[in-house]
């Protein structure tokens, strides 16, 4: 992989989750830092955020997610995933997901769960940081 290429992030609502203000600021913010953005919309089944992963080549996926389907979603994204077999796809969420399972997110390949509040300038330094090139 070329280390030049801009980094590439698939950002994503997954579920039924209707509010989308949170991750369009942290994509633009994402853009002003330099990395390409693909933006799908909302309400994205997990099979639609992988295939979109895979097509679009990307770096990372962000998720961002405030409807409390976390526990279903976010482990079915990464479970198509490792069927696919993609493995070098940076995976962070957003949104409201409870502390309590924070851990149990992050032993399934989430890498960093991002609460209400966090700074853009927090995720770009963790991707940036974690980036699996």
């Amino acid at each position: 992989m070329d280390s030049n290429r801009k980094i590439r992030v698939l950002a994503t609502k997954p579920g039924l989750d209707g509010h989308d203000r949170g991750i369009k600021v942290i994509a633009s913010a994402l853009m002003d830092a330099g990395m390409e953005v693909i933006y799908t919309g909302l309400r994205q089944s997990p099979e639609q955020i992988v295939e979109s992963s895979i097509q679009e080549d990307v770096d990372v996926i962000a998720l961002s997610i405030l409807s409390g389907a976390h526990d279903f979603l976010l482990p079915r994204v990464m479970e198509l995933l490792d069927e696919k077999g993609v493995r070098d796809v940076l995976v962070i969420a957003g949104g409201i997901i409870p502390e309590e399972d924070e851990a149990d997110l992050k032993k399934m390949g989430i890498a960093e769960i991002f609460g209400p509040g966090t700074y853009t300038q927090d995720i770009i330094t963790y991707i940036k940081n974690n980036l699996r090139r």
